[in-house]
This record gives structure tokens, sequence and C-alpha cells, in this order.
């Protein structure tokens, strides 16, 4: 009796477990591994895009295509899809890939929603190719897209690319009795930061704005030493105080001895000075490029009349394609002269003003 009221203690117990074990037993999934996978392109449509507020698009370095120039980005196939995303209410991420397969994989990975480069085949609209799976996006792009609008974007980049770099009132260097400007007093307080001599640091201010202090280019660089408003933002800058004077040369040299500090390797001063500043123009990764191709073809990676060749040559296909470039096609023609005219006013200035 004993024993039998046990037994059924003991089976009263274990049935509630062992319907719990049947029904989730039953429930039981198929392991992830072996189950389809959606991707994005299955239903990242033009409703998700808006929602998310980005559009995702693929493209090449060149300067058809994409490129950084003073600070802003331009290229023929940019600038399109930046007015076709501001038209869609979004913002445009553009990436930048090595060559047409790298596109194509990424896009049938859905990591991107077009290619925006002119395709040979299966293309739409501008020759872009969208995403599979996003028929409301490539109508949207055929509905909005008119082959007007390529000869329009044409002249909208001729014009900012042929327009004064900045906007500034001339003012005459005074180089009278040892003064060069008016804002002498801070260049040589500053140029404690980086410890440059001032006079370079004013050459290269009157090289940037003429000594203007609301100079504004078209890239949207403010004040003395034409700082960026991201690199303002990096260096601690409020915005607002962008034209002003103490604040934009303090500012700048700090970031000049930031560079300093990226080409610390360059060991010769003089050498160094004049990367610092093809960087502080042209931007220090272009530079950089520049390094690495002149260092493979046998020059002096450590001497600017070697670099400022490759400097030139990235405008050319075949080295900015080249893989060691890392950063793709430059106009480096305005770096070049910019390194050339500050040595040039600087000499100026060393022989007129202690």
């Amino acid at each position: 009796m004993h024993y039998a009221l046990r037994i059924r203690h003991f089976a009263f117990i274990m049935t509630p477990i062992m319907v719990l074990l049947l029904l989730a037993c039953g429930q039981r999934q198929e392991p992830l591994s072996s189950q389809p996978k959606p991707t994005a392109d299955d239903t990242f449509d033009l409703a998700q895009i808006e929602r998310a507020g980005e559009l995702i698009a693929l493209t090449l370095s060149g300067p058809d295509t994409y490129y950084d120039y003073q600070g802003r980005h331009l290229g023929l196939h940019y600038l399109l899809c930046e007015q076709f995303a501001s038209h869609l209410g979004v913002k445009l991420r553009m990436e930048v890939c090595r060559d047409t397969s790298e596109m194509l994989q990424r896009l049938t990975d859905g990591d991107a929603d077009l290619i925006a480069v002119r395709m040979d085949v299966d293309t739409l609209a501008a020759g872009w190719r969208i995403g599979q799976g996003k028929p409301l996006l490539a109508q949207a792009l055929d509905d909005w897209y008119s082959p007007a609008m390529l000869s329009e974007m044409k002249q909208k980049e001729r014009a900012l690319l042929t327009q004064p770099r900045v906007q500034r009132r001339v003012f005459a260097p005074m180089l009278s009795r040892g003064v060069i400007s008016r804002y002498d007093a801070l260049f040589k307080t500053y140029a404690r930061t980086c410890n440059w001599d001032w006079r370079l640091i004013a050459a290269q201010c009157y090289q940037e704005s003429t000594f203007d202090p609301e100079a504004k280019s078209w890239a949207g660089a403010c004040g003395l030493m034409q700082i960026m408003p991201g690199t303002a933002d990096h260096l601690g800058l409020s915005r607002d105080l962008l034209t002003d004077p103490e604040a934009n040369i303090e500012a700048a040299t700090r970031y000049i001895k930031e560079l300093e500090g990226e080409l610390s390797f360059v060991h010769n001063r003089y050498e160094r000075q004049n990367f610092v500043l093809a960087a502080y123009n042209g931007g220090l990764n272009h530079v950089r490029d520049a390094m690495r191709l002149t260092k493979r073809d046998g020059l002096n990676d450590q001497l600017w009349a070697d670099v400022r060749q490759y400097i030139l040559k990235l405008a050319e296909p075949r080295y900015y394609q080249d893989t060691l470039v890392h950063h793709g096609y430059m106009r480096g023609t305005e770096t070049a002269d910019y390194v050339d005219k500050i040595r040039l006013r600087y000499q100026k200035y060393k022989r007129s003003v202690r």
C-alpha cells in the first residue's frame, strides 16, 4: 500500500513535466541555418528607404563619378544621385568600390540600393542599376530622371570648379616697417602651438584668405585660415567662431600640429612642412596615396619634389585606379600650386620681416 501510494505520487509529479516536454517538442523549430534567410532586397524598397532616411549608393572613384575636392564631394553621378536622394527626401550615403565586380556583388548581397555608375546592360534611367526587389525605387527613379539632367549637372560642376575658390575682399599685404598683416600678433602667439615660423603661417593665411576674416569658400570653408565646418567640429571649435580671427588661427595651428604628428615619419622638417601644407589643402589621405606611388616607382617618398609629381598624376586613371591608391581620383593641380605659392611668399616675408 505504501509502495502504491509512492508510485501514484511520482506519477502525479511527473505528468505535468512530461506534458510540457511534449509540447516543447511539438513546437520546436528547425535550426536557423536550415531556414531561408530574408535578404535586404526582399523587403527594402522605397517605403523602407524613406523610413530609414538614407539612400545607399555604390560608385567608382573618378572625375565623372565621385571624388573629393577641397572638402566638397563632386562628380557627375554623385551630384545626380545627391539630387535624386533630395527628391526622395532622404540623405545620400555614397560608398566607393574598387571595381565593377565589387559593386555588383555588394548590390546582390543587399548592401546598397543602387549603383550610381553608367552600366552597359540591364540599367534604368541614368544608366544606373537598382537592387533586386526594389521595383518602387526603380519606378521612382524612372519617373524623376530626364536626360537633360546630365547636362545640367555638368554645368553645375563646371560652375563650381571655375568660380573663385574663396569669396573674399582683397587685402593687400602691408609689408611696411616689418608688418605683414593686422594679425601678426596672433600669428606670433599661435605659431608656437605647431612650432612653425609665424611668417610661414602668415604666408599660408594670405594664400587661404588674403587676410580676410569673413572669407568663405564655395565648399564652405570659413575665416582667415579657411577651416571647414567638419574640421572645426573635429577640433572642438564652435562654428559660430569660424570667422573670429583669434579662434580661427588658434584652431588652424592645432590642426597643423595634428598633421605634423601624422607625418612625423618625414624626418626633414622643411620637407614635412611641405607635406603638411599639401595635406591641409588637398587632404592627408590623398597625400599618403601619392607617397605610396612615389615609393613604389623608386623615387623618394620623403621629398616633396618627388611626391608632387604623383599628386598631379592622381588625376590619371592608371594612377588613381592603382591598387596602392585608397582614396581615388584627385584634382592635384591646386594642391601643388598651393605649396609652391606659400613657399615663394614665405621667402619674400623672410627677406622683408624679421
